[in-house]
């Protein structure tokens, strides 16, 4: 475990690399001693600052929520992070690649609440009541920690390696099965990656209890207007300035991003 003193050490050392562009070496090499707990704290230390810097948290994300990721990155749970008000993309505003380390899309079925959730205890049944609507959804995530050579612990340190979200109007939840969402990501007409949304945990409803129970210990609440991106259906895919990404969703609609 490390000291609060090493904790700030860390997060600055990843706001200089968002800021700058410039990515680092692992965190798990500069402190060899960092746990998820400390890479939790060191999340919160950056959050803090851009909070107190005017930004606003308009809802979470959940990443490692595939069985397959959770086995490359040696742990048995998900792990979540931030969204705030300057991730917010449109479809219509092209994004600059070039302001990101190494970016990335993913492909997710997204939730928009309509009521608070429940902390402590949340059931999907009690996600599925609360949801105003499921959205299609590209995540765009980076790292800001050199050519993607990330621990468990160096990627929640950097916010799940989050960096900014797009979503579309989506539908009811009740009107749809959310575990048999077929996604499909293609760009400029080419298929890059296909999956399913029981991929995620089985059922994204499931990935969004699991954030409601585990960030409650925190006192953090999942609130009505919130957006959960509960985790990706397919792999990621690697951004290029010019392309233009569509995530397409059966029965849900699609999403697009391109960057410049």
């Amino acid at each position: 475990m490390l000291t609060d003193r090493q904790r700030v050490e860390a997060a600055e050392l990843l706001r200089s690399a968002e800021h700058g562009v410039t990515p680092i070496a692992p965190l798990t090499e500069a402190f060899p001693g960092i746990d998820t707990e400390d890479a939790y704290e060191i999340q919160l230390v950056n959050i803090r600052h851009r909070l107190a810097a005017g930004a606003e948290v308009r809802g979470h994300k959940v990443g490692l929520s595939s069985p397959v990721m959770q086995r490359m990155m040696g742990v048995d749970e998900p792990d979540y992070g931030h969204l705030l008000h300057d991730m917010e993309l449109r479809s219509d505003v092209p994004v600059t690649a070039a302001r990101y380390c190494r970016p990335r899309v993913e492909v997710e079925v997204g939730f928009v609440l309509g009521d608070d959730l429940p902390g402590e205890g949340c059931t999907p049944a009690d996600v599925l009541a609360a949801t105003e609507r499921v959205v299609p959804a590209l995540e765009l995530i980076d790292s800001r920690i050199r050519d993607w050579r990330i621990t468990i612990a160096d990627t929640i340190a950097d916010n799940a390696s989050s960096a900014g979200y797009v979503i579309g109007e989506g539908r009811d939840p009740r009107e749809l099965d959310l575990k048999a969402i077929d996604a499909r990501l293609t760009s400029g007409g080419e298929l890059l990656a296909e999956g399913r949304s029981d991929a995620v945990l089985g059922d994204p409803a499931v990935s969004v209890a699991w954030l409601a129970c585990t960030v409650a210990r925190f006192g953090v609440p999942l609130r009505k207007g919130h957006v959960v991106l509960p985790g990706s259906c397919t792999r990621a895919v690697d951004v290029a300035a010019g392309a233009t990404f569509t995530a397409g969703f059966s029965g849900l609609g699609s999403v697009s991003l391109s960057f410049i």
